[in-house]
């Protein structure tokens, strides 16, 4: 269970939320001091529908090799980028465990990936019953519910700062980005997993729901 309050250090490393879900953090390689995310960020493992899934899979670095041990004893099957910001180490994991592979239909100049990804289209079901979702920032994000566990796994459209959940601005954070949140309420969800965070990756829906009525995380 992720606990509030976490130091720098303890962060890192390999964390089991329940039976068939667990995430790892981890240090992003290309960090830099001053930019407009944390150092630490979150990939996620899931069993769901008879399918074993990443999503967002950042390579271990040497602070966390272990976590390629546990990989290992339960390869995954498939491979989920939930935004073109996402796709980093994508290739990597598919040469490894030859799985199949999702993500946008764009990608930036400098992240195309060398392998073939069939889309994750918002509303069409993937294999093992994972539903991508719509967000409406304009940055092609799929956030990705996982209806066994009761999860939703976003990748950059919420950020933790400060122990407080908030909606990442955008330009269209009235108008379209609260709408598309409101309407993820519909699903069963009972908490969500977000990429960056200052104290704790894992939130409730209760505090989702706050987070859309608080003012948005504006990046520098």
């Amino acid at each position: 269970m992720i606990e509030l309050g976490l130091t720098e250090s303890e962060k890192v490393g390999i964390f089991d939320l329940e039976p068939g879900l667990w995430i790892w953090c981890a240090r992003h390689p290309f960090w830099a001091p001053g930019d407009d995310y944390p150092q630490v960020v979150v990939s996620t493992f899931a069993e769901s529908g008879g399918e074993k899934v990443l999503i967002d899979p950042l390579a271990p670095s040497l602070d966390s090799i272990d976590i390629w041990t546990r990989l290992d004893r339960s390869p995954p099957s498939m491979i989920i980028a939930t935004m073109p910001d996402h796709i980093r180490d994508l290739d990597l994991f598919v040469k490894r465990y030859n799985s199949k592979a999702y993500g946008p239909l764009f990608y930036f100049p400098e992240q195309v990936p060398h392998t073939r990804l069939k889309p994750a289209v918002a509303e069409v079901e993937l294999p093992g019953r994972i539903l991508p979702l719509f967000d409406a920032r304009g940055r092609a994000e799929t956030p990705i519910f996982l209806p066994g566990h009761r999860y939703i796994v976003f990748g950059d459209a919420l950020m933790e700062t400060n122990g407080e959940l908030r909606v990442w601005d955008s330009p269209w954070h009235t108008k379209r980005e609260l709408p598309a949140l409101r309407d993820m309420l519909a699903l069963p969800f009972e908490k969500v997993i977000i990429s960056h965070f200052d104290q704790s990756p894992v939130h409730t829906r209760k505090e989702f729901q706050e987070a859309l009525e608080l003012p948005p995380f504006t990046w520098t």
